[in-house]
């Protein structure tokens, strides 16, 4: 109890048990409620509670601040928008120089905003211009060279028919040439044309649609523009032909008109005369040098505007984010009746009380205040919420517990022993030092490149593996650890510590994997002989040293987690979970399983080919019988019976006396309304833990069915469980036997052709096949399995999390809610 009343600044972390929370109330006078709320938020020690959770947003004190930092907010996004369109990334960290007032800052934002606009909307239009000016000249081109080329046509035909028409001297020629003549000046049509351009990708379905819309009265000549265009409707970038269509009739030309609205074609006029078109194209021309310019210096202009943002943005954005937050936590206080002080109640760590007495000082000192901020702590039922304080390094390990469920009010923390427990159960089912090297080479670049990359963004994967790079370190380090034990590298046997202990039967070697090895020597002195590998009786013997371990390690797990129950019930003074839940759980387990782990490691001991099958499904199906050639240790059988009476009376002993003892429990209680107030922390440390049972509506048949179900759950779980960690040896053999199949009948039978190429290829795959296979899919599959036997077969034990966490109002955690 004494740790759990420390007080003073900053003690020692103490991950087992979360910290002693308090519920306080700060009375804060309204002129310095604002500086106080700020160096609280610098503080990050106190989460506030909600005393307006009635009122709408709308309704309550600091609606209008929030509003105006909400506008802020906005132009600040906009700002974020320009800077990320142009190119611009804004300083990775704000640089913290004048306070900056907000009120000026909201001027300041709103002329950037308008000034910006103003620009995009000028920039837009002369872009637009310019764009129009591209494509005018662009057809003045085009078409001027159609013009010419059937001016040159038309000359060149006429010349022609007459030199021939000089030749004829027929009598009639003369009188229908005049005829003719007549008639075509009575019947002359004036044809209209027009110009554009319209999409390449549109162009035939154009082409086809003006040709059935006009009833082929039309021609139409289209060229294609070699360079990619900028739309100046849409800005998007395509490819355009530049047309022109000759008509005749109105009807005709509305119709092409239409057509041409449709198909997003923009039309421009020229004149017929070649003169006037060469004309036309200076001017374009000229406009087009001074768009460009003009276009360059607003470019440049804007620029230096952008720039000038991007430097000081995140400074903005921190500003107008703390301004925010510090007027929403505002708003969750509540207005005192005389409105001339804030009543505000939060969580905080015990150890923090001076720390924010502090804070409440200086806020009021710096202020001007004539009155004081009033700190006090309030008596209260409420369960505080969790609050462990990690650091980099037992982060992961506690958000993998969390992930799960977050820790009631001091309750034992699982998180301490997953530290250990977690990377080596990962590690006895991937067990190669091999591998094991490769996954501490990607830990060790992570954790060496820690600052870089903790401030870039990385993609989700890799920002996963980023931010467990302290488990994955701890997991290879764990994994050659275990791959030196089961003598692997990338599958193949060293001969680390020392020789061999076996020789073959012959020089020869050949009768090694059939009928067996000759032991010389001592015992390899640590891990598994490399002679092993290859005989007929390695997959037998690891079968069985790797089932028998799972068992050992899980029943070990099963009853640290039972232990951890124990000191639960002790330090929540629960003496009936004590006598009712710890003895009769820890009886039957290790009157089972206990009892099977202790026979394992007798036959491991005295080298006995007793079969524990037989023993442990026989001692409940024949317990009289005589164990023969099974009998490991006097007075066996004996101990087994004993064993048997145990567990089936652990049974009645978990089920029965806690529902009736409870029930009696509340019948003394009932009708005591009042109790004498206790200290601080004890009065939160038995209101927040005691059994819900106490003073509320008490359901005799609902505690019994809950621990009906409790004990059911316990006795099935205790079997299926402990088979549960046969995962263990499971993994680890297919962990092994794939890289031994890629090893042998990749690399091995690749290195046998005696082929260069062949090689190549054999590396190439096998080394593929070892990155995606075993040191990407294994690695998730072992990580997996390693977090079902922590959550489930472990944590289940003892573990309630069913907490909540404490979030204190921290500036701090801004720039991550931010990302």
């Amino acid at each position: 109890m004494g740790d759990r009343r420390r007080r003073g600044c900053c003690p020692p972390m103490d991950l087992l048990r979360s910290e002693s929370m308090q519920l306080v109330q700060v009375i804060i006078p309204i002129e310095s409620a604002y500086l106080t709320v700020s160096y609280l938020g610098d503080l990050g020690l106190l989460q506030f509670k909600d005393l307006n959770a009635g009122k709408s947003p709308f309704q309550r004190t600091y609606a209008t601040q929030i509003k105006k930092c909400g506008e802020m907010a906005r132009k600040l996004n906009f700002f974020k928008e320009q800077l990320l369109k142009a190119g611009f990334s804004a300083s990775a960290k704000p640089v913290m120089g004048n306070k900056i007032d907000v009120d000026d800052l909201e001027i300041k934002l709103g002329e950037l905003e308008a000034e910006l606009t103003e620009m995009n909307v000028n920039g837009e239009k002369l872009q637009q211009s310019y764009n129009e000016l591209i494509e005018y000249k662009l057809v003045l081109h085009k078409d001027g060279e159609f013009f010419t080329s059937a001016q040159r046509s038309a000359t060149a035909r006429q010349r022609e028919m007459e030199s021939h028409q000089a030749f004829e001297e027929s009598i009639e020629t003369p009188l229908l040439k005049d005829q003719d003549a007549l008639t075509d000046q009575s019947k002359q049509v004036k044809l209209g044309f027009l110009t554009g351009l319209v999409p390449r990708e549109k162009s035939m379905a154009f082409e086809r649609i003006i040709f059935r819309a006009t009833r082929g009265n039309v021609f139409l000549k289209q060229a294609p523009v070699d360079e990619t265009l900028i739309d100046p409707v849409s800005g998007e970038k395509m490819e355009k032909n530049v047309f022109v269509v000759f008509y005749s009739g109105e009807r005709a030309k509305n119709k092409i008109l239409k057509i041409c609205e449709a198909f997003g074609a923009n039309r421009y006029s020229i004149a017929e005369d070649l003169g006037k078109q060469a004309q036309m194209i200076t001017e374009v021309s000229g406009k087009l040098a001074e768009l460009k310019t003009t276009i360059d210096a607003g470019l440049i202009h804007h620029e230096n505007l952008l720039r000038t943002i991007s430097d000081q943005f995140e400074q903005w954005n921190l500003t107008v984010r703390k301004e925010k937050s510090i007027y929403h936590t505002l708003n969750m206080l509540s207005l005192d009746v005389t409105k001339k002080c804030l009543v505000a109640e939060g969580w905080s760590p015990v150890f923090a009380s001076k720390q924010i007495q502090d804070a409440l000082h200086r806020a009021a000192c710096d202020s001007n205040s004539q009155v004081g901020s009033i700190f006090q702590v309030l008596h209260t039922k409420e369960s505080p919420p969790t609050y462990f304080r990690t650091n980099k390094f037992t982060s992961p390990f506690q958000e993998i517990v969390d992930a799960y469920g977050v820790a009631k009010y001091q309750e034992a923390n699982p998180g301490v022993f997953t530290i250990v427990t977690f990377p080596f159960l990962f590690a006895v089912m991937f067990g190669d030092w091999g591998h094991g090297i490769c996954l501490l080479i990607v830990t060790l670049f992570f954790i060496v490149k820690e600052k870089k990359l903790s401030s870039q963004k990385l993609g989700d994967i890799t920002e996963m593996a980023f931010g467990g790079r302290y488990v994955i370190l701890l997991m290879s380090l764990f994994s050659i650890y275990t791959g030196l034990i089961y003598n692997e590298f990338f599958s193949v046997p060293f001969e680390l510590f020392g020789p061999t202990a076996y020789v073959c039967r012959d020089l020869s070697c050949r009768d090694a994997s059939t009928i067996g090895l000759i032991k010389v020597r001592d015992t390899y002195p640590f891990g598994l002989d490399p002679a092993w590998h290859g005989t007929r009786s390695e997959l037998p013997f690891l079968n069985s040293l790797k089932m028998k371990m799972s068992i050992l390690l899980g029943v070990a797990q099963m009853n640290l987690g039972i232990i951890l129950s124990y000191f639960n019930a002790k330090f929540f003074r629960n003496s009936l979970n004590v006598w009712f839940q710890f003895i009769p759980q820890m009886i039957f387990l290790n009157s089972l399983f206990g009892y099977l782990s202790l026979l394992i490691i007798v036959k491991w001991c005295t080298g006995s080919q007793a079969d524990l099958y037989h023993i442990l499904i026989y001692m409940f199906l024949s317990p009289t019988d005589d164990l023969g050639e099974n009998q490991l240790f006097p007075h066996q059988k004996m101990v087994q019976i004993v064993l048997v009476l145990l567990a089936l009376v652990s049974v009645p002993w978990m089920l029965l006396p806690k529902p009736f003892l409870l029930k009696n429990q509340h019948e003394r209680h009932q009708g005591q309304s009042y109790t004498p107030l206790q200290s601080t922390e004890e009065s939160l440390q038995v209101e927040a833990n005691h059994d819900s049972h106490g003073h509320e509506e008490f359901e005799f048949s609902e505690v019994f069915v809950h621990q009906l179900i409790h004990t059911i759950e316990f006795v099935l779980g205790a079997v299926s469980n402990t088979a549960s960690y046969l995962r263990l040896w499971a993994l680890s053999l297919a962990h092994s036997e794939l890289s031994s199949v890629f090893y042998e009948k990749v690399l091995l039978l690749a290195w046998g052709f005696n082929n260069v190429i062949i090689l190549i290829v054999g590396i190439i795959v096998f080394i593929f096949a070892t990155v995606g296979v075993l040191l990407v899919m294994e690695t998730l599959s072992a990580f997996l399995h390693a977090l079902r036997l922590h959550w489930v077969e472990f944590q289940n034990k003892f573990y309630e999390g069913d907490g909540y966490k404490f979030y204190p109002f921290s500036f701090a955690s801004l720039n991550d809610e931010n990302e």
